[in-house]
């Protein structure tokens, strides 16, 4: 079959390529993201693939299924840019990847905590000026603290794994209890218990109209003065107006982020050369207990591997006319 692969990148077409060993489907790969104004690049393709900031909107399907398109496949788990009444009304079948490697974004996520509370990103440029000063760059341990995830499924698990093994008190918030959350001995709690009681709050749970904005400024207001918030999941999760005035008054303690909610228009190209025109953004990145990674929690060689065959093998089945193990349907 033949594929439109929107928003590739140079490392991820040798995982793709690799996928298609036996050459069954022909790929044809699209640096540019999906949107009305590339839409037309998908003319002719029974099949097109988009990542997390291809725009899947009802006007994007229709142009798509005027072209031909009768499989739209994610290449990640989240499916928010996609309007799945549309595309069911269209007769288009839309896949995803349910779950690549829990433990790529979980351990991301530890990453980017142990970097903000042992200041290991200030550390890094100091020592390359030869400035071994330690003044400003004390942390605090993680055993015996309290860690809150927001999202049990099984990235949440994941870190709440790993965040035992530091030897931290570790709550819980879903409202789908995770049988394998509960089997770690762990507890949930009610939103207002995790403001009391959080020293880090981790996010691992979807983007739906429920949890946008989950993190605002009531949230942050009830948070544990100086808490650390981390978010590997979706930048919609957070009101990133609300986490600024929470940095500038020291309630929010640091801030490590994967994700941004206006990110479709900075990640994943070089912008080095260029002035970056969101001020909220350089705003965000100007405090110094701030880091921000351009969503690359996912990039492990194991995650690729995963997402790119079964991203493939969706396609394969779809082609086939078999069942849809992957597919995501309007509710």
């Amino acid at each position: 079959m033949e594929v439109a692969i929107f928003s590739s990148t140079r490392y991820e077409r040798q995982y793709l390529d690799a996928a298609n060993h036996a050459g069954q489907h022909r790929l044809q790969y699209f640096d540019v993201a999906l949107e009305m104004d590339s839409v037309g690049l998908a003319a002719g393709y029974r099949a097109v693939c988009v990542f997390v900031n291809d725009c899947a909107d009802a006007q994007v399907l229709e142009a798509l299924h005027k072209g031909g398109t009768r499989l739209l496949a994610l290449r990640c788990t989240g499916f928010n840019n996609v309007d799945l009444e549309a595309a069911a009304r269209l007769g288009m079948k839309v896949v995803r990847v349910v779950t690549y490697s829990p433990h790529s974004v979980a351990e991301h996520a530890v990453a980017l905590l142990l970097a903000i509370n042992r200041k290991v990103h200030r550390a890094y440029n100091r020592t390359r000026d030869a400035n071994f000063s330690l003044d400003g760059l004390t942390g605090f341990d993680l055993c015996g603290k309290t860690v809150a995830v927001v999202g049990t499924g099984k990235i949440g698990c994941v870190f709440a794994k790993i965040m035992l093994g530091f030897g931290c008190e570790v709550i819980g918030y879903d409202p789908y209890p995770s049988k394998e959350f509960e089997a770690l001995g762990l507890r949930y709690v009610k939103p207002g218990e995790i403001g009391e009681k959080a020293d880090i709050i981790s996010l691992h749970c979807p983007l739906t109209p429920a949890t946008h904005h989950i993190i605002n400024a009531k949230t942050l207001e009830r948070a544990k003065p100086g808490a650390i918030l981390i978010n590997t999941s979706r930048g919609g999760l957070v009101d990133t107006e609300a986490v600024i005035d929470a940095l500038k008054s020291g309630q929010l303690g640091g801030l490590g982020i994967d994700v941004y909610e206006q990110e479709a228009d900075l990640f994943f190209r070089d912008l080095s050369s260029e002035i970056i025109t969101d001020d909220v953004f350089q705003r965000l990145v100007s405090f110094p207990n701030v880091i921000v990674t351009g969503h690359q929690a996912y990039l492990t060689r194991e995650a690729l591997t995963t997402i790119c065959e079964t991203t493939l093998a969706s396609i394969t089945a779809f082609e086939r006319g078999e069942p849809l193990e992957n597919e995501v349907k309007a509710t």
